[in-house]
């Protein structure tokens, strides 16, 4: 029964962290773009030109 004195407020001080960092993450715009970053990955950056024989250097 005495865990009880610890570990409920243990849960409740974690939940309203968790909570507050939703919050945070709202109010700075973390989840405004969704799609954004899917489509991203896919775009290919490195396009080159068909006569354009470099090798890459890597």
């Amino acid at each position: 029964m005495n865990i009880l004195v610890i570990l409920f407020p243990l849960a409740l001080g974690l939940g309203l962290l968790g909570l507050a960092a939703f919050f945070w993450c709202m109010r700075t715009g973390q989840f405004s773009d969704l799609e954004g970053p899917s489509w991203r990955i896919l775009r290919d950056d490195d396009l080159r030109s068909p006569g354009d024989t470099r090798i890459n250097d890597h």
